[in-house]
């Protein structure tokens, strides 16, 4: 419920900080509620208890500041009093990967852990607790939503690589060119995706076998991106399946004038 005796701004806060996971320092993006007065041009709302969280994941181009620099994201969740986590994945497609960092680990459990560590009014409720993510970080959060529901009771993708598998045996060429072996030190072996932990098929399949509580899922893709039959086709799987997706879909490419649209309704589809 929202509390509209009370007004809260934002606050803007940068954390580097040591994964004991990562076995490395990285670094996040947050974004909190301020109570404030006169300030010009804002205007919010504060809710009561603890602060629902929502973590916005980046794309392979991109770091933690992207959505702060190609998104209105402070303003648009000023209304709603929740916190925003904006961590650093680097080029990992939140996996623990083949030849790298266990960053699957790291965000499935390490790193809401910590926010609540820092944070102590961040709520631990999955309900509370959403993944969002483009491209690659949409990937990222339906991963964390059908692979961790337990801590994330939503996750939404725009322009999701939502079938990873099939878009790297996929012969059109792809925008973001790697060198060799590039796919295998994330993955391993390209052909080994399906049906393992990194596929998110599977993961839908497993969470309903083990009767386990499903996520909330959202799904939006440009009509012109690369990735839109990807994104329909992997609706459908999940359909039939038995899930519910709040999919949608229009005029776009992939490109971040049309997430900074739909980051809008994310929120309102999750808050309101």
């Amino acid at each position: 419920m929202m509390n509209g005796g009370r007004k809260k701004k934002m606050a803007l806060l940068h954390v580097d900080f040591f994964s004991g996971v990562l076995e490395k320092c990285t670094s996040m993006d947050v974004i909190l509620p301020q109570n404030t007065k006169n300030q010009i041009g804002l205007k919010g709302n504060a809710r009561n208890g603890k602060y629902k969280t929502a973590y916005l994941l980046h794309g392979m181009s991109d770091d933690q500041t992207i959505w702060q620099r190609r998104t209105s994201i402070e303003r648009y969740v000023s209304e709603y009093g929740i916190a925003v986590v904006m961590p650093d994945g680097g080029l990992s497609f939140y996996t623990d990967m083949c030849y790298g960092l266990p960053y699957w680990t790291f965000f499935s459990v390490e790193l809401p852990k910590i926010c609540r560590e820092f944070f102590p009014q961040m709520s631990d409720r999955k309900e509370d607790t959403l993944a969002a993510g483009v491209s690659m970080g949409g990937y990222g959060a339906w991963k964390l939503g059908l692979g961790a529901s337990e801590t994330f009771g939503a996750a939404a993708a725009l322009s999701g690589v939502l079938d990873v598998s099939r878009r790297l045996k996929e012969k059109t060429a792809n925008p973001v060119q790697k060198p060799s072996g590039f796919w295998e030190g994330i993955f391993g072996d390209p052909d080994g995706i399906e049906g393992s932990f990194n596929d998110l098929k599977y993961l839908a399949r497993r969470l309903k076998e083990e009767r386990k509580p499903v996520p909330r899922l959202f799904s939006w893709c440009g009509e012109e991106d690369f990735l839109y039959q990807n994104n329909i086709d992997m609706w459908q799987e999940m359909k039939s399946l038995g899930y519910i997706v709040e999919a949608g879909s229009g005029k776009g490419d992939h490109q971040w004038k049309y997430w900074d649209q739909e980051i809008q309704t994310i929120l309102k589809w999750w808050l309101e």
